[in-house]
């Protein structure tokens, strides 16, 4: 079945991805392909790909590295943290594997350099969404390529052994929910977001998010999604609230 699925995505392979510098990238990575076209594949957004009438294989790797890598995350939650209730594991799972983190991810493997996509039509999610997207689409690709140990591999070196790091920055934090919390119970209303200003190109986009309570300013918030600016915003209220 593996070897069908290899056939079939493999097939995404065009003369645009010949420029891809793939030697140097797996090295990053940490993981050589016996079959490159399998990384071409996985580097290869849905913007860019072929017309085909069987689906759009990034997509496809997209969904099946999300479910490998929440596999791989929840067994080594459930190993490493033996207290921690079901609420406790699912809460701390969400944030590891959450578009956010996968994004910070790829900023270290520098994937923004490699993937092959149309900056113009990248998506409504952004430029965070695309490097997220194929965080998962590159973790099928090793599965294929290799095994689910070789996945594994790479979502402990890359992923698992960074997220306490960025949870203690507070990198993967949910301010709009605990900002939520806190002014249902103290004001009786939540939070309105209202956006200041959008500038830049469509594809890479800088919002200005401004939050208030009660029609009190309690922060601005800058991101490239409305939903990052969100976040910044309710940050910096929760900061002037002492959270």
């Amino acid at each position: 079945m593996k070897n069908i699925i290899k056939s079939l995505i493999s097939q995404i392979a065009t003369k645009d991805s010949e420029s891809i510098e793939l030697k140097k990238f797996q090295k990053i990575i940490g993981y050589t392909f016996s079959n490159p076209s399998l990384l071409i594949a996985a580097l290869t957004h849905t913007s860019r790909e072929p017309i085909s009438v069987n689906g759009s294989p990034f997509e496809r790797m997209e969904f099946l590295g999300d479910s490998i890598l929440g596999l791989i995350v929840s067994e080594e939650l459930f190993l490493e943290f033996p207290e921690y209730s079901e609420g406790e594991l699912s809460k701390l799972k969400s944030k590891i594997i959450s578009r956010k983190m996968l994004a910070l991810i790829s900023s270290k493997l520098k994937l923004k350099n490699y993937i092959i996509f149309n900056k113009d039509s990248a998506g409504k999610g952004g430029l965070n969404s695309v490097l997220s997207n194929t965080m998962e689409s590159l973790i099928c690709a090793i599965y294929l390529d290799g095994n689910i140990e070789k996945a594994r591999n790479f979502i402990i070196k890359f992923i698992m052994s960074d997220y306490s790091k960025h949870l203690k920055k507070g990198h993967l934090a949910d301010y709009k929910s605990k900002l939520q919390e806190y002014t249902q119970a103290e004001f009786h209303a939540t939070p309105d977001y209202d956006i200041i200003k959008a500038e830049g190109p469509e594809h890479e986009k800088i919002f200005t998010i401004q939050v208030s309570i009660k029609d009190e300013i309690y922060g601005l918030g800058i991101g490239n999604s409305k939903k990052e600016a969100q976040q910044d915003a309710a940050k910096h209220a929760c900061k002037k609230l002492k959270l």
